[in-house]
């Protein structure tokens, strides 16, 4: 019943593919700066290997802290994965993490603060190669509640490191005197002073802003912003005056506003670092004079992160009809996502655009397809989200109206991700439905192109069951002739499945190689203009991960075979306005030329006759079945006669 590509595409047969492992992965291009995107963050910076620059710590609610080196200066600083100085710290153990020589032996220790309250780390290495061994009972006795926010300096200037600790539940910050010695130090719970309550979940940081001599504090907290207290008293003698003016603007009115303070320029001022919840870092330099700060945002030092904050879910389409591929993307708040690629075809930059989708927003866990379901040259959307059900967002060109009565009848029963794909090649999109429940839904359109009628199909995906949370996406990956498909699952994991023999095979091997994230969700497109199909997973925490398609596919006269027909090269390649595709039939064939594009959907079948011995020319104008003009990138030029077929890829440039 289905034709498919998987019968019309065949092999091609001098295509050389990769025996060694089919993808890289390279985030750079969803993360230029290098630096992840980490929900609930908190960055905090020390010279771990004493080598005169700042270092950085981040916090991490799903694992252990990560440690970024700084390979660059002082004064220029860049950073990247450094060695898991931090894999004994229990995942438990560390939300946030700071450095202080609690022992006065030269290094730094670590001091972690999470669900089991605190915890000291003796650095038992050197200055300039740590090692961290947990020492039990050290904070034994303290009543501080889950996840407590610590900081270390020498608050009364007596030489010894005391400690303050913003309090989650309640948000108070307490001060603990350090009633040991410089090189044993001691907090009592019966010691603390509170200082503030700012409400609720503070994170505070002790630095000299306003170059006096003492400590002043600023304070993060959920929902509102910084607090900053500057202290006009003495080091030992604190008289503390809430300043609303320095850090307004700052942060936001949003969870998880973790700040730090921190010479990042090397020109002795402090600059501003803080976390998120949606999981980007934020920085902001001094532009100031050492004693009255200013702020400037800068975007390119940990900037550059694709989030949308939760359970990204990517669909690539040129939705600007500009000849490159944009990003939409499904998110946990229910909104959908759109970063334009300010780039080009070869090389994609986001910008982030979501405006014009605002009036699209549902339950939560939202998953979007894109497709032209009336035939009127525009993006068409399907969304689906937590509740299973689906909705139907027509473009009518000046935005997106909400047709409620074309899927009404159809619910997957949670969690569903809608694709559109032309899987039975009639030259109508039909609808797939990733499911909560792991399975895939197939409902083909047995309407029309401008009339659609959903049935479902229960035989095509039949039997595939991934466990939970399938999000699928379709396409010739290696260029074999089969139709692949990726199917993503709810426990870190993307299945690998080709079509052959009328049925799914997998292949368990393809990806083994790879980490995903929770819930990952494919997203099969040509991202680098190289002919082939790349890989882009969302995941759980909002960011995206990218695969490069490392096979290597002659163009050109591919597949040439004697005593059957020959396929020249088509000419001019790339091209605009039109294609020239020359063939050879060595005896009178029924010939057919039709053009797919790399997800294996027909666009038009340029020739389908009988056809005499000799050379013959068709030309193909770039536009599609229904007369409309395809999007800029590589598509297949099929020519079938006598039983052979022989394919080459041929760019459309708009």
């Amino acid at each position: 019943m289905h034709r498919l590509i998987i019968s019309l595409i065949l092999v091609f047969v001098t295509a050389v593919i990769c025996q060694a492992q089919m993808w890289q992965q390279n985030d750079q291009i969803f993360n230029p700066s290098g630096i992840p995107s980490l929900p609930f963050s908190q960055p905090r910076f020390a010279d771990l290997d004493n080598d005169q620059d700042m270092d950085m710590i981040l916090g991490n609610i799903s694992g252990p802290p990560l440690y970024f080196e700084n390979t660059g200066s002082q004064t220029s600083p860049h950073f990247q994965v450094g060695e898991s100085l931090f894999a004994s710290v229990q995942e438990l153990d560390c939300e946030i993490g700071v450095c202080a020589d609690l022992d006065a032996d030269g290094d730094l220790d670590f001091i972690s603060g999470g669900y089991t309250g605190l915890q000291l780390y003796d650095n038992t290495g050197t200055s300039n190669a740590a090692v961290f061994e947990k020492v039990d009972g050290f904070f034994d006795g303290m009543s501080l509640g889950a996840n407590p926010v610590p900081h270390f300096a020498d608050m009364d200037n007596d030489g010894d490191m005391d400690m303050v600790i913003g309090l989650s539940e309640s948000g108070a910050i307490h001060y603990y005197q350090n009633y040991g010695t410089t090189e044993d130090a001691i907090f009592m719970d019966g010691t603390q002073e509170v200082w503030f309550d700012v409400g609720l979940y503070a994170y505070p940081w002790f630095s000299d802003l306003d170059v006096d001599g003492d400590f002043d504090l600023l304070v993060g907290r959920d929902g509102y912003g910084f607090y900053y207290y500057q202290n006009t008293g003495s080091p030992s003698a604190w008289n503390w005056i809430l300043t609303s003016t320095q850090f307004s603007g700052l942060g936001g009115a949003t969870y998880w506003n973790s700040p730090c303070l921190v010479d990042l320029t090397g020109d002795g001022k402090q600059d501003l670092v803080h976390g998120t919840a949606s999981g980007p870092l934020k920085y902001y330099r001094n532009t100031g004079s050492l004693t009255s700060a200013s702020w400037s945002e800068v975007t390119s030092l940990f900037g550059g992160v694709i989030d949308v904050g939760g359970a990204s879910n990517p669909e690539f389409i040129d939705f600007d009809d500009d000849g490159d591929l944009d990003l939409l993307s499904g998110s946990q708040g229910g909104d959908i996502k759109y970063y334009e690629n300010t780039g080009n075809a070869s090389g994609p930059a986001w910008t982030a655009n979501h405006a014009q989708f605002s009036s699209i927003d549902h339950s939560i866990y939202s998953a979007v397809a894109a497709g032209d379901l009336d035939t009127d040259g525009d993006y068409d959307l399907v969304v689906g989200d937590l509740s299973g059900n689906l909705y139907y967002h027509r473009n009518t060109g000046t935005g997106f109206v909400l047709e409620s009565a074309e899927f009404s009848g159809i619910n997957v029963g949670g969690w569903s991700s809608p694709r559109l794909y032309d899987i039975d090649q009639d030259s109508d999109l039909d609808l797939c439905i990733g499911r909560e429940d792991g399975q895939i839904s197939y409902y083909e359109n047995t309407g029309t192109s401008l009339d659609a009628l959903w049935t479902e199909n229960t035989d095509f995906f039949s039997g595939l069951d991934v466990g939970s949370n399938a999000v699928l996406s379709l396409g010739d990956i290696n260029l074999d002739g089969n139709l692949d498909m990726l199917v993503g699952k709810g426990f870190r994991a993307v299945k690998y499945f080709s079509y052959e023999n009328n049925s799914w095979t997998e292949y368990p091997d393809s990806l083994s190689a790879f980490t995903f994230g929770q819930n990952a969700t494919p997203a099969l497109a040509d991202l680098n203009g190289d002919g082939d199909l790349d890989l882009t997973v969302g995941n759980y925490d909002g960011t995206f991960n990218y695969f490069e398609n490392l096979n290597i596919v002659s163009v050109g006269n591919e597949g040439v075979q004697p005593n059957s027909p020959t396929l020249y090269a088509a000419y001019p390649n790339p091209f605009n306005p039109a294609v020239t595709i020359r063939y050879e039939l060595n005896e009178t064939r029924n010939t057919t030329i039709t053009i797919y594009d790399l997800k294996g959907c027909r666009i038009t079948t340029l020739l389908d006759q009988s056809q005499a011995f000799g050379t013959h020319e068709v030309e193909w104008t770039g536009l599609n079945g229904q007369g409309r003009r395809v999007e800029s990138g590589v598509y297949l030029v099929v020519l079938e006669a006598g039983g052979n077929s022989h394919t080459q890829k041929i760019t459309y440039l708009k």
